[in-house]
């Protein structure tokens, strides 16, 4: 039996037998203040090529009570059955199917997720569909090629607000009946049903005028910078209306700031719903505006790539994902007037190294995924998908020219609204406008897995003067397990040389952009030249390739990272230094000596905050035993020296506040939390608010310092959704056995938990300086893991199987424990990919704990 999967074969099938063309979803969503289950009622049209045929409609219900096919009445008992509907007997030609079912919420943030805020004790919903699951909701053909219109009739409790794809009607004793929407794919249809908060605007230019709804709950409104999120909004109309010269294609555009949401957004036609802890409750740095931003262009970008024009299936979900990312990124950096013109340095340090991690993990994949069935997608959401694909494409723009690929992307756009398309379609129109043969590239870019590495090959005369220089290009092997064969591939890259100006700063004197194929490309163009103090591959980070310095560049830079005028390389050199601590070439106690020499030069704070956390997970994974807590202490003291000198009230003060509350350990460092907390102790500037007090928390109780009743006089103070996760992330957090229990309880034994707080707990069970208490826990986990797996919901399991794999159990036993369970449990290939990564980062941290004991 299917189970709630789906495979290609089927999909293509049911594809070249149905066209739809409508759906009319009735719901009766008047007892969501109750909860419990809701009234569905669905009619489709839908033509068949073949008379007789039989096909299925997909529907995950507790029960149907109809189903109706061209006027005959058929059993569901007989016909409905692992999450499918049968209908055999179809006419050639037009078929009418009407369903009734009684359809459940969910806590999970899966299908129509139900939610209570516990400050005004009112239900809100939303939808989330991506992949499979507006069949939890209505009967559909659950497909993004199977695209119809949809009519949406809701009955909502008095005073609600309903918001849809549809602009929003005016009820009718509390009935909302929207008109038909355009011909799109069930996944991106919404509704975002409760008593929300709105605030709304236009876009208006040369005639178009577009309707803009922001709406969250009221227990957030006081935090909700509207404004703010309304220019970055029309920054987007403006750069990509220019750029897609096509028009926005929806009648209005609402963002639906929802809670518990298990990504950072979702790009439904016309009404994008985003998790709403990007409302800011508590001061954040700017690097949380930037990230936010990007979301925020990402999912409206998303409007032409993969609304207005979707994949086929979802071996192609990369070109919406990429595509969004790439464009979101690219707008930020030259829309006019951008708060972020430096995106790009956020992007090679943070999105390249997702990319970077997830490529060298024995799951790596092609850019365009194999996916034979929805088990294959829903695990396929990665660092490939999003953060390799963008860089693949950045690489392209580069390679064809900006013009010339958004030239293609206005014919790709004209030429398949409202339709469906394969990669062939985008490259055949790139092809026509760029007039570059792009098969021979997506063979090799878009169709292998694996990483490559650039080295510079330099050689100078006794006067410094270059008389050769060549960059190599190697293939490492693919990781154990992964599919395929290392593959050299064309990049194209900029060289440039930096030295430093009479004001100390790293400069950059000469830049050569050029072609790279092959295992020795030679660069004559830099012949002659005198030899700089620094030579950086891949300049302004045109390709996907890891980078290594030579070895006079790698020791001048140790000695002057932070002293690059620009962003962007000290990212790029940044990243090749944290790349090469995963690696186990740099020991994890240099990696933490050359942070601490340059991290106080860095302005950028996106990229501060980035180093924060890679120094932690250094010394917690990579750093050996014997010397992890001398580590941990002096990166500790540095801390707090770093949060005393920082400029008061600024976004470094912040960061270090942070960075000091996630490792405090000494009786005076913890002292000084809890004066900060209680207020006898203050730092000039530090606005110890919502969200920083729980951190200090959260620490004090990791360390055993505080216990329930220091948590709950917190959660007192912040009685809302997100006092909540944060006092079950502290309660978890606590150093006995007994409170271990207790959440591994919650999570593992039971499944009452809804997703958010279940992921809060779990962030809570897992701390780095209790590695003797979860010790045990490696063995429930094997015990467990696969019963959660088959009877959970994907979001559900995939965060236990994720987030309690004893990652910091690093040693052979771990491994060996987990090929034993590998052996002895069988596991299908979604759950053994989530375990197959996990184990990989602890042969990783083994080898880096050598590399750093050696040191």
């Amino acid at each position: 039996m299917p189970g709630t999967n789906l495979t290609r074969e089927e999909a293509q099938r049911r594809a070249a037998l149905l066209t739809v063309d409508s759906y009319g979803i009735d719901l009766d969503l008047g007892g969501a203040q109750e909860g419990g289950t809701y009234r569905s009622v669905t009619t489709v049209r839908f033509d068949s090529a073949e008379a007789d045929a039989e096909t299925f409609i997909d529907l995950v219900a507790p029960e149907v009570h109809e189903v109706v096919l061209n006027g005959t009445a058929l059993d569901p008992a007989a016909v409905f059955a692992d999450s499918r509907i049968t209908l055999p007997g179809l006419l050639a030609g037009r078929n009418e199917l009407r369903v009734v079912a009684d359809c459940a919420y969910t806590n999970t943030g899966e299908g129509l997720h139900r939610f209570v805020d516990p400050v005004d004790q009112q239900a809100y919903l939303y939808t989330q569909f991506e992949v499979p699951d507006a069949r939890r909701v209505f009967a559909s053909f659950e497909q993004p090629d199977l695209k119809a219109a949809f009519q949406f009739t809701v009955k909502a409790p008095a005073g609600w607000t309903v918001i849809s794809n549809s602009p929003t009607p005016e009820p009718k004793d509390d009935v909302w009946v929207f008109e038909p929407t355009p011909r799109i794919s069930t996944y991106i249809t919404a509704l975002i049903v409760g008593p929300y908060h709105a605030v709304h605007s236009v876009y208006e230019k040369d005639g178009q005028s577009v309707p803009l709804g922001i709406y969250c709950r009221p227990s957030l409104a006081e935090f909700l910078d509207a404004d703010a999120i309304f220019d970055v909004t029309r920054q987007g109309f403006e750069w990509f209306q220019e750029k897609f010269d096509y028009a926005y294609p929806f009648a209005k555009y609402d963002q639906l700031f929802v809670p518990e949401f298990n990504a950072g957004a979702m790009e439904n036609a016309g009404a994008v719903t985003i998790r709403d802890q990007y409302v800011f409750r508590s001061k954040v740095t700017d690097a949380a505006y930037e990230v936010r931003a990007e979301t925020i262009l990402h999912e409206l970008a998303h409007m032409w790539f993969g609304d207005l024009v979707t994949m086929e299936w979802w071996n192609d979900l990369w070109l919406n994902e990429s595509f969004a990312t790439y464009t979101s990124i690219a707008c930020q950096a030259y829309a006019p007037g951008s708060r972020w013109p430096h995106s790009w340095t956020t992007f090679a340090n943070s999105m390249k190294t997702w990319a970077y991690r997830q490529d060298q993990l024995p799951s790596t994949h092609p850019i365009m995924a194999e996916i034979s069935d929805l088990d294959d997608v829903i695990v396929n959401f990665d660092g490939i998908t999003y953060a390799k694909g963008a860089s693949v494409l950045k690489q392209l723009v580069a390679y064809v020219g900006m013009d010339e690929f958004f030239k293609g992307v206005q014919k790709y756009f004209k030429a398949h609204a409202y339709g469906n398309t394969r990669l062939s379609d985008l490259l055949g129109a790139l092809e026509e406008t760029s007039g570059r043969d792009l098969k021979n590239w997506s063979k090799l870019w878009l169709e292998t897995a694996g990483i490559n590495i650039l080295r510079p090959e330099i050689e100078t005369g006794a006067d410094g003067v270059i008389t050769s220089f060549a960059v190599r290009q190697e293939a490492p092997a693919l990781p154990a397990g992964a599919k395929g064969e290392p593959t050299l591939r064309p990049h194209r890259i900029a060289v440039g040389f930096y030295d430093l100006d009479g004001a100390g700063k790293l400069v950059r004197g000469e830049r050569v952009e050029l072609d790279v194929d092959g295992e020795l490309t030679d660069v004559p163009q830099l012949v002659g030249k005198a030899r700089p103090a620094v030579v950086l591959l891949n300049d302004d980070d045109l390709s996907y390739a890891k980078v290594r310095l030579d070895e006079a560049s790698l020791a001048f830079v140790t000695e002057h990272l932070g002293d690059f005028a620009e962003s962007l390389p000290r990212a790029l050199s940044w990243a090749s230094a944290w790349d090469m601590t995963r690696d186990a070439e740099l020991p994890a106690r240099e990696y933490l000596e050359l942070v601490l020499s340059g991290i106080a030069k860095e302005s950028d704070i996106g990229v501060v905050q980035s180093l924060q956390r890679q120094v932690k997970l250094a010394l917690d994974l990579y750093a050996a035993p014997s010397w992890r807590e001398a580590g941990l202490t002096r990166w500790t003291d540095a801390t707090l020296a770093h949060l005393r000198a920082a400029e008061a009230g600024g976004d470094h003060q912040l960061a270090w506040a942070r960075a000091f509350a996630a490792t405090a350990r000494t009786p005076e460092q913890l002292d000084l939390l809890e004066a900060l907390l209680d207020g006898t102790r203050t730092i000039e500037g530090l606005a110890v608010d919502t969200e920083l007090r729980w951190a200090l928390v959260q620490r004090l109780a990791a360390v055993g310092r505080f216990d329930e009743a220091e948590i709950s006089a917190e959660y007192e103070r912040d009685r809302t959704a997100a006092g909540e996760r944060h006092a079950a992330a502290a309660r978890a957090a606590r150093p006995t056995a007994e409170a271990k229990a207790e959440a591994w309880a919650s999570v593992v034994e039971s499944d009452q938990l809804p997703n958010a707080v279940q992921e809060a707990v779990i962030a809570g069970f897992v701390q780095t300086d209790q590695r003797e208490l979860l010790a045990p826990y490696t063995e429930k986990y094997f015990a467990a893991v696969k019963g959660v797996w088959e009877s959970r919901s994907h979001e559900m399991a995939q965060q236990v199987v994720v987030g309690l794999y004893p990652v910091l159990q690093v040693s052979s036993g771990t491994v060996e424990a987990t090929d034993a369970w590998v052996a002895a449990a069988g596991p299908g290939a979604s759950l053994l990919r989530l375990v197959s990564e996990a184990k990989s980062g602890v042969e990783r941290a083994l080898r880096a704990q050598s590399a750093d004991a050696s040191a």
